[in-house]
């Protein structure tokens, strides 16, 4: 990507999407774009209407480097430093993973339950990474006391920034721990309990894609032999955390949605499983009621 003496938008832009292309990124074309704007601190409308803006050697110089990193399969999202989730924009680091689009699943899912909860409503969120379902959450339920933990102590530095970011600093509980440690004596405690835990059987793990595999945090990823590992000490913990008729959401793998209802129906104090299918389709959140009196 040797640069040009009088490079301008449009040209930058092709050569990058040219040498993305090449390294085998699946959108090029968006790619370039994305870290444009980065570069340049423009948006989307900016690109489109100065394509024949001259680019100084330093603002070349800055796209170049922002491309190398992802011709070497760094995701645009830790290149960028930000992920946009629930239209919110969310700070990550390779210390958290990226958030999906699927999991907005999960907010909707909770936020669709809260109504059926009287007064002040406690959330729970296990391993909760750049905070995203927790944050987003909180900006849309006020009368929501948001609890979240992880074990990695730099996600919760990353989570924390993204609360105050949206200026929910003072609304969320953040706690250091291995799943219910950081709340061991709270029982009957929430009103919900919920997850995106690692569901990646652990023999996946190397044939992910290498801007997954090489760069987002494998303590995120991987789900032990069938991927349910997390999710079963999740539901054996979980239960006694939960007031009465407390819903337990979890998120899962497309394919897992059948053995993950069959888990929470084996536990005699969860009824009313349910799944969620995404726009796909497919399985993408099971959830399963405390019930009342056991």
């Amino acid at each position: 990507m040797e640069p040009q003496a009088t490079e301008n938008v449009a040209d930058a832009l092709r050569r990058a999407a040219a040498r993305l292309k090449q390294a085998g990124v699946g959108t090029p074309k968006l790619d370039a774009e994305v870290l444009l704007m980065k570069s340049l601190g423009w948006s989307r409308e900016d690109l489109y209407r100065n394509p024949e803006r001259a680019l100084r050697d330093v603002q070349t110089q800055g796209f170049e480097e922002l491309v190398s990193r992802r011709v070497r399969a760094e995701p645009v999202a830790y290149v960028t430093g930000s992920q946009e989730f629930w239209s919110l924009d969310f700070r990550v680091t390779p210390d958290v993973l990226i958030p999906r689009p699927e999991t907005e699943h999960l907010v909707e899912t909770v936020l669709e339950f809260l109504p059926s909860r009287r007064g002040p409503c406690r959330i729970l969120e296990i391993g909760t990474g750049s905070g995203a379902v927790a944050v987003s959450l909180a900006k849309e339920s006020a009368r929501a006391e948001v609890w979240a933990t992880d074990v990695s102590a730099p996600a919760l530095e990353v989570a924390r920034e993204n609360a105050a970011r949206h200026g929910l600093g003072d609304r969320i509980r953040w706690r250091r721990g291995d799943l219910f440690a950081p709340v061991r004596g709270l029982s009957g405690w929430f009103d919900v309990l919920v997850s995106n835990p690692p569901y990646v059987p652990s023999g996946e793990i190397a044939g992910l894609q290498r801007d997954v595999r090489d760069w987002e945090p494998a303590l995120a990823l991987d789900g032990g032999g069938d991927g349910m590992g997390f999710c079963r000490r999740l539901v054996r913990g979980g239960v006694r955390h939960l007031r009465a008729g407390g819903m337990l959401a979890v998120e899962v793998g497309a394919e897992q949605g059948a053995d993950v209802s069959g888990l929470f129906q084996a536990q005699e104090k969860l009824h009313r499983v349910g799944v969620r299918r995404d726009y796909a389709g497919l399985p993408r959140v099971v959830t399963a009621e405390r019930m009342p009196g056991v």
